[in-house]
């Protein structure tokens, strides 16, 4: 893309240079929170837009395929069970069944921030509450309030808020549930298997789903994005859109 810049990093974490994969963050934000200096720089999405048929783009993560993730909000975390693709400037008709639902993006202070109109934890009733937060995908896990956190788990037989390994854990061989997330009226199910984030050590693993009590904001990670088609609408008045997969 012309007159694109470009920063370089000055410090790299870890899960950067350990991994030949990697090179480097596009950075799908908005303008906002570019934090390129000495004189700001549009995003890469932002200076492609007009170029575009359509200003989005698209998200289909992919559950149980190789890939290495890393943000700014969770550096540290290597995703070896989430990969797919990206689609700029359209909507992919064979990508997704139903329909897309749309929910407003509020784009301060650079996150694509939305609400979620509430969850349910396996087959239990719909709790239905807003669940402020960011949809994400280069943070690996989905952070929710510790109530919601803790009402998961207590369906997780041999769970445990780790100190050791900083959240919460369970026996690799635990049944785990689903869990459910609204978008207005519709209603996204991550199944129990993307909800084991996997193993920490013998018989031990780290769930996919974790408070965001330290992190001070509500994260829709990876764990959550690929039990969805998501579509970034970027246009004038940005939107979120979510959709059943095609399987």
């Amino acid at each position: 893309m012309a007159n694109q810049a470009v920063e370089a990093a000055q410090q790299v974490s870890s899960s950067f240079t350990s991994d030949p994969d990697i090179d480097g963050l596009v950075g799908l934000g908005f303008d906002s929170l570019n934090t390129v200096s000495p004189q700001k720089q549009p995003t890469w999405f932002d200076n492609i837009k007009s170029s575009l048929d359509a200003p989005v783009f698209t998200a289909d993560l992919k559950h149980n395929a190789r890939k290495s993730s890393g943000s700014t909000l969770d550096p540290t975390l290597t995703d070896l069970a989430t990969a797919g693709h990206y689609n700029f400037g359209y909507i992919d008709s064979t990508a997704y069944t139903g329909t897309i639902t749309y929910v407003s993006v509020t784009t301060s202070p650079g996150y694509w921030t939305w609400t979620s109109s509430g969850y349910a934890v396996g087959s239990g009733s719909f709790t239905s509450t807003s669940i402020s937060g960011i949809a994400d995908t280069g943070t690996t896990l989905l952070y929710l309030p510790s109530t919601i956190v803790t009402a998961y788990y207590r369906q997780v037989s041999g769970s445990s808020n780790s100190r050791t390994y900083g959240g919460y854990v369970f026996p690799c061989s635990a049944t785990l549930p689903t869990f459910t997330f609204g978008v207005g009226s519709a209603r996204i199910t991550i199944p129990a298997a993307y909800m084991n984030y996997g193993p920490v050590a013998t018989n031990v693993c780290f769930g996919g789903l974790q408070s965001s009590s330290g992190i001070g904001i509500n994260i829709f990670g990876d764990v959550a994005l690929k039990a969805a088609f998501v579509v970034f609408n970027g246009g004038s008045t940005p939107t979120l859109g979510w959709a059943k997969k095609t399987l």
